[in-house]
């Protein structure tokens, strides 16, 4: 019996209220957009699957996660069990770029002694003018600090989205592929299919290749 994928990624999405993660979400898993949205409430489950190369189909199963404070004792559960995450602020809004680093730090603690593999997403990036409140160099600094990559997005307008999830993606794969990320009994952050590939370690120089490119600073 074919299975329709190899491998499945567990990643959660982290950030305040009302930055847009559910946005983000409905955008790269239906394809829509909605100006009208309810806050999460708790946690919220998406799915889709992303062929990462010929013959290698990724499931991804996404967690939407409540941004208040009131829902952290349920959110933070989910921590452990994910693979990836995506730190998302709102680039209208300088108070959630600001808890970037608390976002950081709680999952990074929660998940010790092992690690997550981040991205940095600003949403809403169709909102320019006077209404940014924060600019890609000032992100650009954050990633670079935190040693993840950095993207801009509007789930609006249909930007980057695509590319900031397939980005993630890869980046798990291939520390996948040079062992830095491994199955594990009783984790639930990656699962191998009952036809997954077999992923040897290339040679040396490939490991450099294959570590998540860093933000560029301009401070």
């Amino acid at each position: 019996m074919d299975i329709l994928w190899q491998y499945q990624f567990r990643i959660i999405l982290l950030g305040d209220s009302t930055v847009g993660k559910s946005s983000l979400l409905k955008r790269f898993t239906d394809g829509i957009y909605s100006d009208a949205a309810d806050p999460t409430v708790g946690v919220d489950f998406y799915a889709r699957s992303v062929d990462i190369e010929p013959g290698v189909k990724i499931k991804l199963q996404l967690w939407d996660t409540a941004g208040q404070e009131r829902f952290r004792s349920i959110t933070t559960s989910y921590y452990r069990n994910s693979v990836g995450g995506l730190l998302v602020f709102d680039l209208t809004n300088r108070k959630t770029f600001e808890h970037v680093r608390e976002w950081h730090k709680e999952v990074s603690q929660h998940i010790l002694p092992h690690r997550m593999v981040f991205i940095l997403i600003g949403h809403k990036s169709d909102l320019g003018g006077a209404e940014r409140k924060v600019t890609r160099d000032e992100a650009e600094c954050l990633a670079a600090d935190l040693g993840i990559r950095y993207v801009e997005t509007s789930a609006k307008c249909n930007v980057n989205v695509e590319r900031a999830f397939e980005l993630l993606t890869r980046d798990v794969y291939e520390l996948m592929r040079i062992g830095h990320i491994t199955t594990r009994d009783g984790w639930d952050g990656v699962k191998s299919g009952l036809t997954a590939k077999v992923l040897y370690p290339n040679d040396p120089d490939d490991l450099v290749a294959a570590t998540p490119e860093r933000g560029l600073c301009h401070c």
